[in-house]
């Protein structure tokens, strides 16, 4: 019976090369035998006084690991038994590019799809591949799984590289990720050529139709190739334009847009000009936002369900399941078109 006990002493994964503190290394460790079942509730841990023995660690440095964990309601003491496991707590690193407003709408899903025993940390990288890979590397062993929002930068790879495949999932663009990658995204591509097939009818009320491509934007270029392909299909006048400061709205002209910025362009000169939007012009945002349905009499959107991809996030964290989901994109027609 007490080789059983014995058997069942939990071991700290620590390594004396690693830049994470010491205390973090204790903490990280638990939260990973959590995730990974090696921790149930109720498991005892090895007392202050014996961690610091096995592994020539300081008691201020055990100490303060286990004080966290017990902030964290992970574990819990018991005078004269010592330390155990309190709540099987799984922890998520959730990487996105920006907080914009249809991003709340994913993260909103996100979070509220979530088991309870799970607590996800939210950072934002902004398109800097410096901050992406200080904020993977610093992410390592610290989470049960990674969902993360990657962009177009030769470093991307290397980066996620770094973390376990089997633990990450990249979403909203299917960009760097190999055949057995678990990925999560909309397509920037023929999705668009065929959801405008579908408003053919409302785009030849236009004498031409231009895609506001502004320089600061990161969107993929996939839409703007899609978009050339239908109107050259359709013979429909068009073109691209990518210096916002040259945006000046035209009577007879629809717009398609990936900026919000240019929407607000877009209404400010539709009054300065006594334009009415869906008759003089056309106007199609990407991105759906809770608000644009009720902007002005309702803005036409271009748009992935940003609330399925929040709750397909969540549901990999959940599972332990590979994942590979392309989320289909839609047009939403409304009075600006």
């Amino acid at each position: 019976m007490a080789e059983d006990i014995e058997n069942k002493v939990f071991s700290f994964a620590l390594s004396k090369s690693s830049n994470v503190p010491k205390f973090r290394q204790l903490v990280e460790s638990v939260n990973n035998a959590i995730s990974e079942k090696r921790l149930n509730i109720g498991d005892h841990l090895p007392s202050v006084n014996q961690v610091c023995k096995d592994y020539q660690l300081s008691r201020d440095t055990v100490f303060k690991a286990y004080s966290l964990l017990k902030e964290q309601g992970v574990i819990e003491s018991v005078p004269n038994k010592g330390y155990f496991i309190a709540k099987e707590i799984r922890r998520v690193f959730l990487f996105l590019d920006t907080f914009k407003a249809y991003k709340e709408v994913l993260y909103d899903s996100f979070f509220k799809n979530l088991p309870e025993n799970v607590i996800a940390d939210v950072h934002f990288h902004h398109y800097n591949p410096d901050v992406f890979r200080k904020q993977v590397e610093e992410s390592i062993g610290k989470y049960a799984k990674y969902v993360i929002m990657p962009f177009d930068h030769p470093s991307m790879p290397d980066t996620l590289g770094l973390l376990p495949e089997d633990k990450l999932l990249l979403i909203d663009w299917n960009i760097y990720a190999t055949e057995t990658s678990n990925v999560l995204y909309q397509d920037f591509g023929k999705p668009v050529m065929d959801e405008l097939e579908k408003i053919l009818h409302l785009v030849r009320k236009y004498k031409k139709f231009v895609f506001v491509y502004p320089e600061y934007t990161n969107h993929p270029y996939d839409s703007v190739e899609y978009f050339k392909k239908f109107c050259r299909k359709h013979h429909i006048k068009y073109d691209v334009l990518k210096d916002s400061s040259l945006f000046e709205i035209e009577k007879g002209v629809a717009y398609l847009s990936v900026s919000d910025r240019i929407l607000g362009r877009f209404l400010e000169q539709t009054r300065e000009k006594q334009l009415e939007p869906g008759e003089d012009v056309g106007f199609i945002s990407y991105n759906e936002t809770p608000m644009k349905k009720f902007i002005y009499k309702g803005i036409t959107v271009l748009s992935t369900d940003f609330r399925m991809l929040g709750m397909k996030a969540a549901e990999f964290v959940a599972n332990d399941t590979s994942m590979r989901i392309c989320v289909p994109t839609t047009i939403r027609v409304r009075e600006s078109l």
